[in-house]
């Protein structure tokens, strides 16, 4: 398990200071779980009902993505792919209906704009005014009050590869994640990629650190990557939590098992992180799966057996969102991890009691 010895100062909380949460990820289940945390940032003050506690969140983001949008963009303007910050702005906007309706708009039409959505255009233009993508994403953040802080996972320009079983290597996000044989591991380029010092600062300071929802290799993993995060998540004395997706995506994750997802994580990251493993037990509909399995994609299989012997704490319960996609339910998934980072806060404090 991870090294909880840490300084005291790090580890020193007042009773009334907010829970520090810290969700690392892409795409839309990173979206997800931050849309569900919102509410708890929002909160604040006298209005805040009796026992509802605030937090302070940060959300890491992978900026590896080369398809669509984003990958036009980042070719164009030689600028960071911002779609997943995007999604990430929309999910933590107090008036989250406006947002959505104005930075998912996509240019129908327009020389050069066809394609685009608005809310990258947004972030490719204070790219631009600022000179620095973080910087961009620092100030989009307080101009829209977002109920939170994103952070990109690097400022460098990076790309996926990915290594097939076979031997095979395939360059980029888009491509890696339409594989159809199983992906051995991947790697950023370049290697030498740095985080934001403010980043690292979040993962050191955090209460509880999620990994997930999300694509396994194209919006997870690439964040370890990162000189120097995976070491931070190790290091730091929060509890580390790994929401496990509730379906597999064909070809990059078709066929692996929840502790699969683990223990790819972790051999990512050479080192162990993941002592909490979070999985839905409610019923998926059968319509619903019938419809994804024409697109060859399943269930991940729970295997709770081998999750424990791995040393891994397994918490089950309903996560599933209503309608016809198979999705974690944002509110749901929230409060699981309220209740995780009370119990971060609780070793904690544990913690520096033991020191003193």
């Amino acid at each position: 398990m991870p090294d909880l010895s840490t300084p005291a100062p790090v580890l020193r909380r007042s009773r009334l200071d907010p829970l520090r949460i810290v969700s690392i990820g892409g795409g839309t289940g990173l979206s997800t779980l931050l849309k569900g945390l919102k509410k708890y940032v929002l909160y604040k003050g006298p209005e805040r009902p009796s026992g509802w506690p605030s937090i302070d969140l940060s959300a890491i983001v992978t900026v590896s993505d080369d398809g669509g949008s984003s990958g036009r963009l980042r070719r164009e303007l030689d600028m960071l792919p911002p779609g997943d910050i995007r999604n990430c702005m929309v999910a933590l906007a107090e008036d989250e209906a406006l947002m959505t309706r104005l930075f998912e708009y996509r240019f129908s039409a327009g020389k050069g704009l066809k394609g685009h959505s608005f809310g990258n255009l947004f972030l490719a233009v204070m790219s631009q005014v600022t000179g620095d993508f973080p910087r961009a994403v620092q100030l989009s953040s307080e101009v829209l009050a977002i109920a939170g802080r994103i952070f990109p996972a690097t400022g460098d320009s990076v790309h996926l590869r990915g290594y097939l079983q076979g031997g095979a290597a395939v360059e980029g996000e888009t491509r890696i994640s339409r594989s159809t044989a199983p992906i051995e591991r991947i790697e950023l380029a370049p290697a030498s990629c740095k985080p934001l010092p403010e980043a690292l600062e979040a993962i050191r300071t955090a209460d509880l650190i999620t990994l997930g929802p999300g694509s396994l290799y194209t919006s997870i993993v690439p964040n370890l990557l990162v000189k120097g995060v995976a070491r931070a998540i190790a290091e730091s004395p929060a509890l580390k939590a790994c929401f496990i997706n509730l379906m597999s995506q064909p070809g990059e994750t078709t066929g692996l098992t929840a502790s699969d997802h683990v223990v790819a994580i972790e051999r990512h990251a050479a080192r162990r992180l993941v002592e909490v493993a979070v999985l839905n037990n409610a019923p998926v509909p059968e319509r619903g799966l019938r419809r994804y399995e024409r697109q060859a994609a399943h269930p991940v299989e729970a295997d709770l057996a081998r999750l424990m012997a791995m040393g891994v704490q397994v918490i089950a319960r309903p996560l599933l969102a209503a309608g016809e996609k198979i999705r974690h339910d944002p509110d749901l998934a929230a409060a699981v991890a309220m209740d995780l980072g009370r119990r971060g806060r609780r070793r904690l404090q544990r913690t520096l009691a033991l020191s003193r």
